[in-house]
């Protein structure tokens, strides 16, 4: 809902600004029945997307487990229209439906981050990014709503200059409009902080953890490759991360599991050696005592929701 409405509040704003309508949208579902958003908002669809023409870009707006309720013609529906020259992109978890309709080989898509172990498990010859919004070869995608108001930005910047832009973003009191090709901000594990204010020698050192997450580093080596003895290193990422480096360490591989866990329906066993646990049994004890729950009965409590929340609609 949030990213549906960063959408849409940018261009009413745009329109109103030059007193004519330049943008028109229109909301777009597989059938006409009404969509109930994570907020439990409810929104009646404008057309069905079998009905849908005359679009210039359609984004697809759905939560990681999100299934196409026509899994034979929706997917189908959306590569038809994608060689009509229709733009096509997604924002936040709209990505995985989009990837799933065969809709992004051979490009590139912006993955928010509390996804993007469960994505790349998925689709590993998609190239995600941690940009905030990318842009490649009639796709769009946007990470989250922050970043779709972003996107929207430099819509209206491309189409009614930057004066206009300029002045939307005033009146949501928009902080600042980002290059399309910053980073996301991404939270330090336990703490109030994000990485990108963490130190240089940190900085490396965790992104040293993300890319060894399914071999595990030994610690001593890290301290080693920031050039670092093991007990200055032990003391300085204490400092400014709250957490030693192997208590963080487990919590990212724990993390990245748990994507998977709640957004897959990979086996507990493959999850395991991914982030670096030779039998589930070691990782679902150490996912216990950092989540409060067992690996198996969060998925499903998780399932269980997601049935019921599909009941009720």
């Amino acid at each position: 809902m949030a990213c549906l409405t960063s959408a849409i509040e940018p261009l009413r704003a745009a329109n109103e600004i030059m007193g004519r309508t330049e943008f028109v949208w229109r909301l777009v579902a597989e059938s006409h029945a009404p969509v109930r958003s994570s907020a439990e908002v409810r929104f009646e669809p404008d057309v069905t997307l079998a009905e849908a023409d005359g679009l210039d870009q359609l984004y697809l707006l759905a939560p990681p487990t999100a299934e196409f309720a026509d899994p034979r013609h929706s997917p189908a529906r959306l590569r038809w229209l994608e060689r009509t020259g229709l733009t096509l992109g997604a924002f936040s978890g709209g990505i995985f439906p989009l990837a799933r309709a065969g809709l992004m080989e051979g490009r590139g898509c912006s993955v928010h981050w509390c996804y993007e172990a469960a994505f790349k498990a998925e689709f590993p010859d998609v190239k995600a990014s941690e940009a905030v919004i990318l842009r490649d070869k009639r796709r769009v995608t946007a990470s989250g709503a922050g970043a779709v108001f972003d996107l929207m930005l430099r819509l209206i910047e491309e189409r009614l200059g930057r004066q206009c832009m300029t002045e939307v973003a005033c009146w949501f009191q928009h902080p600042f409009v980002r290059d399309e090709d910053a980073s996301q901000k991404v939270p330090v594990a336990r703490t109030a902080a994000t990485a990108d204010r963490l130190t240089p020698p940190i900085r490396e050192a965790i992104r040293l953890f993300e890319s060894h997450v399914e071999d595990p580093l030994r610690i001593p080596d890290v301290a080693a490759a920031v050039e670092m003895s093991g007990r200055h290193f032990e003391r300085l990422f204490k400092r400014e991360t709250g957490q030693s480096p192997l208590r963080y360490y487990r919590h990212l591989r724990l993390s990245k599991a748990r994507q998977r866990v709640l957004y897959s329906n990979d086996p507990l066993r493959e999850i395991a050696v991914s982030v670096g646990y030779p039998t589930p049994a070691p990782m679902a004890r150490h996912y216990q005592e950092l989540f409060g729950v067992s690996p198996k009965d969060e998925r499903r409590l998780a399932s269980g929701l997601s049935q019921l929340s599909s009941a009720a609609e």
